[in-house]
């Protein structure tokens, strides 16, 4: 599950490319395009490695592109935080994703598990399941609100250094405890004697 939802790996890779801009940006003289260029050649070079250990060319040419689409948006401006603004926008999209996937009672908490454990839809089947996935997805929703809390006013500020270590503190450790607190709300939500995530509970079988 901590792979579906971007791994630690995954996490660290995405973090490499914004160190990069700050890092080049601070040694350039605060040159938007000594860092938009380390940023670029780190987000490549992570691409190549993730492309050589195994990973989807899709999920490496998306975080590739994403870098490239963070980068045209400071240059565009001139304005180096706004290399940011795509992952402040990014983070606010997923709240409002998972929070709606609530309401209409398809946590995407479930979707990634049933799509981990290879149930497909089976698990909407148990009222129990989707009432656990529910609770724990409102987890997820709040770590995207944390970052949009924590972006917003350091864009607005142009914190560029500050928005960096917000990235990374705010990347694999919210995961991990992400990953931790849903677990466990979705195991006290469960009732006594249910089979538990792989075996879904089908009220039409008997």
């Amino acid at each position: 599950m901590a792979d579906l939802l971007g791994g630690r790996r995954g996490a660290v890779d995405a973090t490499l490319p914004p160190v990069a801009f700050a890092a080049g940006w601070l040694l350039g003289g605060e040159s938007l395009w000594v860092g938009v260029g380390a940023a670029v050649v780190t987000g490549a070079g992570v691409a190549v490695w993730r492309l050589r250990r195994g990973d989807r060319p899709r999920s490496v040419l998306i975080g590739l592109l994403a870098v490239c689409v963070a980068a045209l948006i400071a240059l565009r401006t001139g304005r180096a935080a706004d290399f940011f603004l795509l992952q402040l926008l990014s983070n606010a999209a997923s709240a409002l994703a998972w929070a709606v996937s609530i309401v209409l009672r398809w946590p995407l908490l479930g979707v990634v598990v049933g799509a981990a454990l290879g149930q497909r839809a089976r698990w909407r089947r148990d009222a129990a399941l989707v009432r656990a996935y529910g609770r724990a997805s409102w987890i997820w929703t709040a770590t995207y609100l944390l970052r949009v809390a924590v972006f917003v006013p350091l864009y607005l500020g142009g914190q560029v250094v500050a928005l960096v270590v917000a990235r990374v503190a705010l990347t694999w450790p919210l995961v991990a405890a992400a990953l931790a607190v849903s677990w466990v709300v979705v195991r006290r939500s469960l009732p006594a004697g249910h089979p538990g995530l792989r075996h879904p509970v089908d009220p039409a079988k008997p």
